[in-house]
């Protein structure tokens, strides 16, 4: 059986006719940029978020960026965040003109451990960025109150986990800015690039709106330098169609979720394969990606077994962060974040989309316990 990581032509079938329909009626307005169809996804969008504002972007990783721009950054600051993340989380510190500091991960849910923070801040320390990681929400609250006691903004990384949950608040709603993407992977995916800025106040919404269109707040007349950060409205227009079927779509994910574990239970593979851990506070984890722990460093032959059987899978993340080679001069060294690194070298994402049949998440988990002999 052959099973793709993920297979997004399941979801677009019935919503087919509605989206074409969208498109057609864009075309025919020829209105590509900004306007209605924009306003309407990010009314939407603050509701769905439970937010103050939402502004749309052209990318996640541009969601970071601006954000990082609105805070007017200055050489020698310093924002904290995971080694253990996407890249466009630290490259958009880096390309703000700031210094990325790092903190080690949490082993349970693979988020930047608030008990590790403390330790890095110093007074050039100006934000801090924690990322919902997988699509489960970062323990905010003890987060939110060393930004507090300290007087730092937070930028939740919020990229992978639209609509996940901390202690009954949705995440993009704690803090001044959180950055979702709305790439066609993500569990709310539009048909090229983008993204979205929530914040809390109309306020940071304005300002956002005049640094996504190269800092002008009229025509041609440049308050700031800003950048091209403008969300088409044709992307608005169809995250618009799917942001409705959006909360169908995560629960689909986590009913395939409950099921891996209780195929995992039954294939007697507590020793080789560690499912997906879930935080101790309350979280609704809405499973971006579903990664287990390969243990005794098996994990690279099970990947090559898998893809030979025709089962999709792939590692997030290869390289801790700390390691690349663009943040050498950051001075990072192999041992200075142990759980960042152990993630790398063991984790990997199985299919998890929600129009997986059960007969496909057995047959995943058959084909790992026959990697095993059992």
């Amino acid at each position: 059986m052959s099973i793709p990581l993920l297979d997004l032509r399941a979801q677009y079938a019935p919503l087919k006719e509605k989206i074409l329909a969208e498109i057609a009626e864009i075309c025919d307005s020829q209105r590509f940029i900004l306007g209605e169809k924009v306003e309407t996804f990010e009314r939407e969008l603050t509701a769905y978020c439970r937010c103050g504002a939402a502004v749309g972007v052209s990318s996640g990783s541009d969601a970071l960026l601006i954000a990082l721009m609105a805070e007017k950054l200055r050489p020698g600051d310093e924002i904290i965040t995971t080694p253990f993340t996407f890249f466009a989380t630290v490259g958009a510190i880096v390309r703000a003109g700031a210094k990325p500091v790092f903190a080690d991960i949490d082993p349970v849910t693979f988020n930047i451990d608030p008990a590790k923070i403390a330790d890095k801040i110093t007074p050039r320390t100006r934000g801090i960025i924690p990322v919902h990681l997988f699509g489960q929400a970062a323990d905010m609250d003890p987060i939110v109150e060393l930004a507090k006691a300290h007087g730092l903004f937070i930028i939740e990384d919020a990229c992978q986990a639209i609509g996940a949950e901390y202690r009954g608040r949705r995440v993009g709603s704690f803090a001044e800015y959180g950055a979702f993407s709305f790439f066609p992977s993500k569990n709310l995916g539009c048909f090229g690039d983008g993204g979205a800025v929530s914040c809390d106040t109309p306020e940071r919404a304005g300002l956002l709106k005049i640094y996504r269109n190269h800092g002008q707040s009229r025509t041609y007349i440049h308050e700031y330098v800003g950048g091209n950060f403008r969300i088409d409205a044709l992307q608005a227009a169809i995250l618009s169609i799917k942001l409705r079927s959006l909360d169908r779509w995560s629960e689909a994910r986590q009913s395939n979720a409950a099921v891996y574990r209780e195929l995992f239970a039954a294939a007697g593979l507590e020793e080789e394969i560690v499912p997906p851990g879930v935080a101790a506070y309350p979280v609704r984890h809405i499973y971006n990606q579903f990664c287990i722990r390969v243990r005794h460093g098996r994990r690279d032959a099970l990947k090559q077994h898998l893809l030979d059987s025709g089962i999709g899978c792939a590692v997030y993340y290869p390289l801790s962060l700390h390691l690349q080679d663009c943040f050498k001069e950051l001075g990072g060294k192999p041992g200075d974040f142990p759980e960042s690194e152990a993630a790398s070298r063991e984790i990997m994402a199985l299919p998890i989309f929600g129009e997986l049949a059960r007969e496909q998440l057995e047959c995943v988990v058959s084909t790992i316990a026959k990697f095993y002999g059992k």
